[in-house]
């Protein structure tokens, strides 16, 4: 095992702090030789597996160099074709897409290249409760008769009776969720995870997919008519794949560092105005994308009327964007307080059973279906272990599960289902949900609890602190954290550096809101500096660092740029704080 960063073996939060490795220290330090660049950013750089060669043309990626050919994908040329001639014939179109952020984007970027092509395209999102994930046989029976063509997005490759009740009509398949041994009855079916793909695209969300599609068509009908501007979509495209989760690698890291810009202009009124609704003050970044704006669009799915978010991505009508943005904020709000609930009565029973088990699961009584995965993302985080979450409702449980990095959960829920523990099941490897027979529930969860042993999920300890480096208090300013976000946007598979104030004095403390804490650290003087930690009191770090009597601290956490009334600051997102002991 590596030696503690700093030798904090057991921090204020319980953990154990992690540097970089030798071989990253190393290479950090060569880069910041060579290029002159500041040696916190040259860390960042390292730790992010950027070459030394590579790292000046990595701060400035090109979507046009990273963007791959989206005939590189099976069934693509197929459905590009298809689309085109239907937007010939002005056929009538259909777009299924799932409930959560990434379904109603992918819904969103169709709907606004259909308008500018001069169609009409209908909205279809099944309801989470009565219809459950995915396609189903009613509904698209019910379309196909209405329409020439489906476009089914963020779902259905693994909807084999559904797709083939849309008799009349043909069926285009846009997901990213992983595919089985046989695909559904559809004239293409475009997904990066399909078993006969080689997983080259395979972080992309089905948003991304869409984006390529629309790439495809746009280069298909280029030489009959004018196409839409593309570039100007990429902020439907940074917000799916920040709100899914998806790898912030490759084309997803430019795809989403181009769609914040596009998303600053504030040219798309469904996000001017939610953005305003959630009070967003400063340009947008993947933190606000993830936590601010992707929690309110998926409101409406979760507890909601589920095409809410979707026609708020893709209206072009102020009043309506205002409406449907307001009754989000709400809708998130009341989800907040249903998830509370279930979070509680979760986390206890997950206590019960234990949370070092190779699974952690908790089942209830009428725990509302739409907040079961958040709840299932809070027991991952509490235990750094795979999670179930399952609401029971008649015969049945619907739940949602999270993984950790390095244990392949959506695998193993698609086996337990084709065993027939589970009724369907289905996901990625980070991300699955379920349906379950009440009957089947416990000998379900002991089998996925074996499955989860063999991938080693019983071996995690609490889970580490990755730290990049240190930085003096004195060190921290603007133009520094300018150009470490360089190396951004940071999130899934790019995690945001953190960094360590080694061997601070706490000059200030106070409580805010509900249960953080802000302080001010440093000798005083032009080195003070200012750090908010959110939930501070749900662990050992806000009461210590409140009681801190003097004694001093290594302090770790994000640096960030601090907008206030005109004036911007260098501030700690303070995460944890190690207690310096005197010497005996």
């Amino acid at each position: 095992m590596t030696q503690a960063f700093l030798g904090v073996e057991n921090s204020l939060t319980g953990r154990r702090w992690v540097g970089l490795s030798v071989e990253q220290e190393r290479q950090a330090e060569t880069m910041a030789q060579q290029t002159e660049l500041p040696r916190p950013l040259c860390a960042t750089l390292a730790r992010l597996g950027v070459p030394v060669e590579e790292a000046e043309g990595y701060l400035a990626p090109a979507l046009r160099d990273l963007l791959p050919d989206p005939s590189m994908l099976k069934d693509m040329d197929t459905a590009a074709d298809r689309l085109a001639v239907a937007v010939r014939n002005h056929e009538k179109i259909a777009v299924f897409a799932d409930y959560d952020v990434d379904g109603g984007s992918s819904a969103a970027l169709l709907i606004c290249w259909l308008r500018e092509m001069g169609l009409p395209a209908t909205l279809y999102i099944p309801d989470r409760i009565d219809e459950g994930y995915g396609p189903n046989a009613p509904a698209m029976a019910g379309l196909a008769a209405d329409h020439d063509l489906i476009l089914c997005v963020d779902c259905g490759t693994l909807s084999h009776d559904a797709l083939a009740a849309a008799i009349g009509a043909d069926v285009i398949v846009l997901d990213h969720h992983l595919g089985g041994e046989t695909l559904p009855p559809a004239l293409a079916v475009v997904n990066p995870n399909r078993q006969d793909e080689d997983g080259t695209l395979a972080h992309l969300c089905a948003a991304g997919v869409v984006f390529l599609l629309l790439v495809a068509v746009n280069r298909v009908m280029r030489g009959e008519r004018d196409v839409p501007n593309l570039m100007a979509m990429l902020d439907l495209v940074a917000l799916a794949t920040v709100a899914d989760v998806a790898p912030l690698v490759g084309v997803n890291r430019a795809l989403v560092r181009q769609g914040l810009k596009v998303m600053a202009a504030r040219q798309r009124v469904g996000l001017r105005v939610l953005s305003d609704v959630a009070r967003m003050d400063t340009a947008p970044t993947s933190y606000h994308l993830g936590f601010l704006l992707g929690p309110r669009i998926n409101a409406g799915g979760r507890i909601g009327a589920p095409d809410l978010g979707a026609r708020l991505l893709s209206t072009d009508q102020e009043h309506e964007a205002q409406a449907l943005a307001e009754r989000l904020d709400t809708l998130n709000t009341e989800r907040r307080e249903i998830e509370a609930a279930v979070r509680e009565a979760a986390l206890l029973q997950a206590e019960e059973r234990g949370l070092d088990a190779p699974l952690v699961w908790a089942a209830g009584e009428g725990w509302h279906p739409g907040v079961v995965g958040i709840v299932a993302a809070r027991l991952k985080e509490a235990s750094n272990r795979p999670a179930v979450v399952i609401g029971l409702e008649g015969d049945e449980g619907k739940g949602s599960a999270r993984s950790v990095t390095g244990i392949d959960l959506g695998a193993q829920i698609q086996k337990l289902a084709a065993e027939g523990l589970l009724i369907k099941g289905g996901g990625h490897k980070m991300a699955a949900g379920l349906t379950v027979a009440r009957d089947k529930l416990e000998p379900a969860m002991a089998r996925l609890t074996e499955m989860m042993e063999k991938q080693g999920a019983g071996l995690l300890g609490p889970s580490d602190l990755r730290l990049d480096g240190i930085i003096m208090s004195g060190a921290a300013s603007v133009e520094l954290i300018e150009l470490i976000e360089q190396a951004g946007p940071f999130g899934a598979g790019a995690a945001g550096p953190r960094f360590v104030f080694p061997d601070q004095r706490i000059l200030f403390t106070k409580p805010v809101g509900e249960g953080h804490l802000k302080i001010s650290f440093g000798e005083g003087g032009p080195e003070k500096m200012d750090a908010i930690a959110f939930g501070a009191f749900n662990s050992d770090l806000g009461p210590t660092l409140e009681a801190h009597a003097g004694r001093r601290f290594h302090l770790a956490g994000r640096v960030e740029i601090n907008s206030w009334q005109g004036r911007r600051s260098a501030q700690l997102r303070l995460e944890d704080a190690a207690l310096i002991q005197a010497p005996a």
